[in-house]
């Protein structure tokens, strides 16, 4: 039997129509399982830490987050089959998307509000900034990787958040413009903390950093009221180094 040819084009566009959403209505609750597991793989991970962190278990707030945010939108294609598995990604220019275990932790130790304003130093994939933006009222970013910056910008505003504030510099004088923050988080470790970090923490103020070179030490740095400093370790981890401009003296 002949065919007419539209008839058999419309005829194949058709299936095309209900295979495409076929694959969406499964493509979605497949990935909301996914991340169902990843929070489950992150609260079996805080239990095994306690002892070195001291927190036995996250907030309700940070979890159901984590939950929330698409994360295999934040890494590359290549990368998505293993976006809601608990370890770091690549993500080319020497960077990497921190595990998701290590995001709700750094996220729990900054101890937010919802009326806070955040500053975030290494905006990487964007997907930091993407946690916190559901839990603060701003979120300031800013990332020295022009390529990664610009990718994470145009994930920001594919999904719309639209209270993440993006810019392109170097993170280890923070972003002065905008301070004094409630908090800061720093997603690359340098071998000391950038006094310009604490200059723009607000008092009462939390700033989470990785310092070390190699291994480092996940540290939170609380600004007291008259401007001193108190400096906790919680746990060893591995960050990529803090990228600078060259021929910086500080």
């Amino acid at each position: 039997m002949d065919v007419e040819p539209e008839r058999l084009t419309r005829t194949l566009l058709a299936a095309m129509a209900l295979v495409a959403v076929a694959s969406s209505a499964w493509a979605e609750p497949a990935t909301l399982t996914d991340r169902r597991r990843m929070v489950e793989d992150i609260k079996t991970m805080t239990s095994e830490v306690a002892g070195e962190t001291g927190i036995a278990s996250l907030s309700a707030r940070v979890l159901d987050r984590m939950a929330e945010v698409p994360r295999h939108e934040f890494v590359p294609s290549e990368q998505k089959a293993a976006a809601y598995r608990n370890r770091p990604l690549a993500l080319g220019h020497g960077q990497t998307i921190s595990q998701p275990f290590v995001v709700a932790l750094m996220t729990e130790l900054l101890d937010v509000k919802k009326e806070h304003r955040v500053l975030e130093i290494g905006t990487g994939s964007g997907y930091q900034a993407a946690v916190l933006a559901g839990l603060v009222r701003d979120v300031y970013t800013i990332e020295i990787v022009g390529p990664l910056a610009e990718t994470a910008a145009a994930a920001f505003e594919r999904l719309g958040y639209t209270n993440i504030h993006a810019t392109v510099g170097d993170g280890y004088r923070g972003w002065p413009e905008h301070g004094p923050y409630d908090g800061i988080v720093v997603t690359a470790a340098p071998d000391h903390i950038p006094p310009a970090l604490i200059e723009q923490l607000k008092p009462g103020g939390r700033l989470v950093i990785p310092v070390g070179e190699i291994w480092q030490d996940l540290m939170v740095l609380t600004k007291n009221a008259d401007g001193t400093t108190t400096r906790t370790t919680v746990v060893p981890v591995r960050f990529v180094p803090l990228t600078r401009k060259k021929n910086e003296d500080d």
